[in-house]
């Protein structure tokens, strides 16, 4: 009987200083949040893909002058895990929306101080992106895609560009084909 008093003890003094250990006063904590979609569709879209900030420099009023425009910057929609069999053509088209810029007509309007330029975009192969409609079909295969696109900056074609700090947003939707 002495045997299991001690046994049962010696337990109890070991879960009491494990219970101790877990939970340390002043460790720090904190909290995990997860949060995503599931989508029907032919691929999934990478998470780094789903919100992106393109950055696109600091670009010298003259270089806007005159409808001038900035060097591009590339930008990428990752797709995992395509399952095309289900398609007919196998290909992906991408509409960009936004609301368009007042200063440049057809591309995407800023916000901010800066004044009198837009952002122009365009399609891996060079073709300009036109705000509220697909882009041309982008073939796709089963498994892991990338879809290449790039954004510039332009100046309006007559006035004076305002120099300053600007942002702007675009949503993307992608439609399967």
């Amino acid at each position: 009987m002495k045997v299991a008093i001690k046994t049962a003890l010696a337990s109890m003094v070991l879960l009491a200083g494990s219970a101790s250990v877990v939970h340390a006063a002043g460790a720090g904590e904190g909290t995990v949040t997860f949060k995503g979609a599931i989508i029907e569709a032919a691929c999934s879209i990478e998470p780094d893909s789903v919100d992106q900030a393109v950055g696109l420099g600091q670009v010298a009023k003259s270089q806007l002058t005159d409808g001038g425009v900035a060097s591009p910057e590339d930008f990428y929609i990752k797709l995992a895990g395509c399952d095309v069999s289900s398609l007919t053509d196998k290909t992906v088209t991408t509409t960009f929306t936004g609301a368009e810029s007042a200063a440049v007509p057809g591309a995407l309007g800023i916000v901010g101080t800066a004044q009198g330029a837009g952002i122009m975009m365009v399609d891996g192969s060079g073709r300009a992106v036109v705000l509220g409609t697909p882009t041309t079909p982008q073939l796709l295969a089963d498994g892991n895609n990338t879809l290449a696109f790039g954004a510039y900056l332009k100046g309006q074609a007559t006035g004076d560009i305002t120099p300053g700090e600007f942002t702007a947003v675009t949503n993307f939707s992608l439609a399967y084909q």
